[in-house]
C-alpha cells in the first residue's frame, strides 16, 4: 500500500500556509544580520561567524521549503490566484534570504571592518531593511484571510495599508541608503581602495533587502488588482 506524502497532502489543501512559513523563514534570515553586524561592530569574529552560520542553515530551510513547494504544489487548485503567481511570489520570497546569506558570507569572508563614525548609522540601515522584511511578512500572513473573503471587503483594506507602510519602509530605507553612501564617500580618501569598494557593494546588498520585501509587496498587490 502506498505511504501518502505529507508535503502533498498539505499542499493539496493549499500552498498558502508553507508559503507563509517559507516567508517567516526568509524574513528571520534577513533578521540575524543585526546580531552579525553588531558581532562586526564589536570584531568579535567568533560571533559573526556563528550568526553567519544561523543565517546559512535558515537559507537552506527555506531552500527546501521552496523545493518542496514546487515539487508539490498541484497543477490545478481552486484559488482566486494563478498558479504562476503564487510561484512568483515564492520566488521573490526566496531572495530576501538568499540576499542576507550573501551578505553576512562575503563580510564574513574577507572579514570586513566598518568605519567607527559609521558604527550607529550602519545599524540603523540593517534594522530599517529588517523593518522592511518583517512588514513584507506581516502583508503575507494575511493571504489565507485574503482568499477566505475572495480578496475583498475589510481584509482586503487592511493588506492595502499594509503595503502602503512597506512603501514607506522602503523609501526609507532608501534614504538611509544615500546617506551611507554620503558618509562613505567622505572617507574614500582614508581606506584602501579595495575596502571601499567592497564596502560599497554591501551597502548596495543592505538596500536590495528593502527592495526585495517591497517587491514581495508589489506582487502580492497585483493578486490584490486580479
Amino acid at each position: 500500500m502506498p505511504i501518502a506524502n505529507p508535503f502533498s497532502n498539505l499542499f493539496g489543501r493549499s500552498p498558502i500556509k508553507p508559503m507563509q512559513e517559507h516567508m517567516a523563514v526568509a524574513v528571520k534570515a534577513a533578521g540575524e544580520l543585526i546580531p552579525f553586524f553588531e558581532a562586526v561592530i564589536a570584531n568579535d569574529w567568533a560571533r559573526a561567524e556563528e550568526v553567519q552560520k544561523g543565517i546559512t542553515e535558515l537559507e537552506h530551510q527555506a531552500d527546501d521549503i521552496k523545493q518542496q513547494l514546487r515539487l508539490h504544489l498541484p497543477k490545478s487548485l481552486f484559488l482566486p490566484v494563478p498558479r504562476t503567481d503564487l510561484l512568483e511570489l515564492l520566488t521573490m520570497q526566496d531572495r530576501i534570504a538568499n540576499r542576507a546569506k550573501d551578505i553576512a558570507g562575503i563580510m564574513l569572508g574577507r572579514k570586513m571592518t566598518i568605519p567607527a563614525n559609521m558604527h550607529t548609522q550602519t545599524l540603523e540601515f540593517v534594522q530599517s531593511g529588517v523593518r522592511t522584511a518583517e512588514q513584507a511578512l506581516t502583508a503575507i500572513n494575511e493571504l489565507d484571510e485574503l482568499l477566505e473573503t475572495g480578496f475583498s471587503g475589510r481584509e482586503l483594506a487592511v493588506v492595502e495599508r499594509m503595503i502602503q507602510e512597506l512603501d514607506k519602509l522602503e523609501e526609507k530605507a532608501d534614504e538611509l541608503e544615500i546617506s551611507m553612501r554620503s558618509s562613505l564617500f567622505r572617507l574614500e580618501a582614508e581606506l584602501p581602495p579595495i575596502d571601499v569598494m567592497f564596502l560599497y557593494s554591501v551597502i548596495d546588498w543592505i538596500g536590495d533587502l528593502s527592495n526585495r520585501a517591497h517587491d514581495v509587496g508589489g506582487r502580492l498587490q497585483l493578486l490584490l488588482a486580479r
